[in-house]
């Protein structure tokens, strides 16, 4: 999606200078604002395609901006946190965001996060009744699940959870809404459910399938569109 727009709400004035030419080198038009105000008024009036936020806004908390943003747009947005802020990147999910990364971060990562982003929101928007990743392809009308053409066998929880990984292809989906989703609100806490389906899924899958299903460890799954490098998949364990 080159030529997309993205917004950048950030009051580090080096993470400015550091995204705005990336990004725009990478295709993309850059919107910028320094406070939560002047993002959402930019939200509201420029239409990003895509918004990159930082939590920690000198106007106003960015938990609070990200509810307000989601009262009027399903823009797709991408958390810039700070590497011990797991309550706060689980909240921001939990609130409405559709990904993060941790600061210090590589541009190439973040480009990759931006991509998903922009692919999820032209998959809800065009709904596909067929969703892919890797060798995988789910049908939503048959419910049929083939790798490489070959049908396997799922369990009806076991299908609705890849269903939901593979709509977010790419971005992280937190444990609780995955348990919401599929069990229930009561089941909201209910980890050890989740974590026996997943390991009941992970089996049906080859290896290099396997590898897709990214655990992110307190935080919840992501699955990938393709197989990450081998130095990419060492920083996460396997859950």
């Amino acid at each position: 999606m080159t030529g997309a727009r993205i917004l950048v709400i950030d009051d580090e004035k080096q993470i400015h200078r550091f995204l705005v030419p990336a990004l725009e080198a990478s295709g993309y038009e850059v919107e910028q604002a320094m406070t939560g105000g002047e993002g959402l008024r930019l939200a509201a009036s420029r239409a990003p395609d895509l918004i990159l936020l930082d939590l920690g806004l000198p106007d106003e908390d960015g938990q609070k901006l990200l509810q307000r943003l989601r009262a009027f747009s399903a823009i797709p947005v991408i958390i810039l946190s700070a590497r011990d802020q797991e309550a706060q990147k689980i909240m921001a999910l939990d609130n409405g965001a559709d990904d993060y990364v941790e600061k210090p971060f590589g541009i190439g990562e973040l480009l990759a996060r931006i991509r998903a982003g922009l692919r999820h929101r032209r998959m809800q928007d065009g709904l596909d009744p067929v969703l892919r990743a890797g060798a995988l392809t789910l049908d939503l009308d048959k419910r049929e699940l083939r790798e490489n053409g070959a049908l396997l066998s799922l369990s009806k929880r076991e299908f609705a959870l890849l269903e939901i990984l593979m709509r977010n292809l790419g971005r992280v989906v937190t444990h609780r809404q995955l348990l919401t989703a599929v069990w229930g609100p009561a089941h909201a806490e209910d980890l050890q459910y989740l974590r026996v389906y997943i390991w009941h899924l992970r089996q049906k899958l080859a290896p290099e399938t396997m590898a897709l299903l990214i655990n992110e460890p307190g935080v919840g799954y992501r699955l990938l569109a393709e197989a990450p490098p081998v130095a990419a998949t060492a920083s996460h364990h396997p859950g």
